[in-house]
């Protein structure tokens, strides 16, 4: 820690986050995982601090924002970089980086903060340091949801070194075949046996009790998070990364599954990123190259019409909350809102709004109360409650997405 330097930081997502919807519709942009950690949970090992938010009012109750003395406020579609970090470190009161135009990381007092929320420009008072031309300086964003599959590379192995500096991890069984130049790391409680590693890549992080049942082939790089389940006879491409809760098998190629989300069984899922709390049904299929190699199209949430992401492989992504049944076929480029249930046979259409119910036949509105029991019982299976908070944030974006529906 850089003595007087502070400790808070607050960090914000400025409009990039209804570019990021449907992840945002139930969190701030520094919630999102990319790599082993949050973009939060970055800033703050390499700044020692701890985190707050500004974010959208309806996301404020779940997300408060903690305003000290001395705050540093970080932009959080930015992830952090040793020469950035370097920079922030350096900042005195009332100073801020910028990128051009774009605020970066900012310096201010309480009194400052409190002039923001009365509406003042105070950023204008603010002395700007431009980093527009600092010579290799790189600066990594996450501002589209393909952002975090195609960063997650990179990601992976600047946390792996985040984390395991230092430490020395559990012993590995000799029932596993392992090769290739990076490490691999095991977490207390971890468990692996007679499974197939190769780090020729990337590195492969197994969190703190998960288990890496027998049969399966990881090529780095991989992070399964804390208490995950990989089943028999998975095959995982990477650079992949199992949140925190989640259950995965399959054939699962560089993707990112939030937390608590299940993709147990047979089925592909390639160049995607699924919410939290999802389930996809046995067999469930994605698109992610189209057979006429031609560059994906995905729904813009912000302009409200398909948007070019100039990539030949993207799959699918997955609000929160929401399911496929057996058999699911998702076509490439297809976006799914939040507590949307899609089951039948045929290609479902390629944006799914929330709180939808049905397939490729027809869609009707799934009910908000509906919605809200199934989250319920899904968190009460791992001993934890869907808050009344939770509760306000679901009806929000039931409401506020109505006119995507059609009844």
């Amino acid at each position: 820690m850089k003595a007087g330097f502070p400790e808070n930081i607050i960090l914000f997502g400025d409009d990039h986050w209804f570019d990021l919807l449907p992840l945002t519709f139930t969190r701030p942009i520094c919630e999102l995982r990319v790599g082993i950690l949050t973009i939060r949970e970055k800033w703050e090992k390499y700044l020692h601090g701890r985190g707050s938010f500004i974010t959208q009012d309806y996301l404020a109750g779940k997300f408060p924002i903690q305003i000290e003395n001395d705050n540093i406020l970080i932009n959080s579609t930015f992830l952090p970089e040793k020469q950035l970090v370097n920079y922030i470190f350096q900042l005195r009161q009332s100073e801020a980086l910028l990128l051009g135009p774009e605020l970066i990381a900012a310096r201010m007092s309480s009194a400052q903060f409190q002039s923001l929320s009365e509406g003042k420009d105070e950023l204008q008072n603010l002395k700007g340091i431009d980093l527009s031309n600092e010579k290799g300086l790189e600066f990594r964003r996450i501002t589209k949801p393909y952002h975090i599959f195609l960063h997650n590379g990179h990601e992976i192995i600047q946390d792996f070194q985040l984390i395991t500096e230092g430490k020395k991890s559990e012993s590995i069984s000799g029932t596993n075949r392992i090769f290739g130049k990076y490490p691999v790391f095991l977490e207390e409680g971890a468990s692996m046996e007679c499974s197939i590693i190769n780090a020729h890549d990337g590195p492969v992080y197994i969190g703190k009790k998960t288990k890496i049942m027998e049969g399966v082939m990881i090529r780095g790089s991989f992070a399964a998070c804390e208490n995950v389940v990989v089943k028999m006879g998975a095959k995982i491409y990477g650079p992949t990364t199992a949140g925190p809760g989640c259950t995965i098998g399959g054939e699962i190629k560089n993707s990112v599954l939030l937390a608590n989300s299940n993709k147990s069984h047979d089925g592909f899922l390639g160049n995607s990123v699924i919410g939290e709390w999802c389930n996809l049904g046995a067999d469930t299929n994605t698109s992610n190259l189209k057979n006429n190699y031609l560059p994906v199209k995905i729904w813009s949430y912000l302009n409200e019409r398909f948007e070019d992401t100039g990539l030949q492989f993207c799959g699918l992504i997955m609000g929160d909350h929401s399911k496929s049944g057996i058999n699911t076929m998702f076509n490439t480029g297809s976006v799914v809102g939040v507590a949307s249930n899609i089951f039948g046979d045929g290609f479902p259409r390629t944006f799914i709004p929330s709180f939808s119910w049905g397939g490729a036949s027809g869609f009707t509105s799934h009910t908000l109360n509906k919605a809200t029991e199934t989250a319920e019982i899904v968190l009460a299976r791992r001993k934890m409650e869907f808050s009344e908070e939770d509760k306000k944030i679901f009806e929000h974006i039931f409401l506020n997405t109505a006119r995507h529906r059609v009844s």
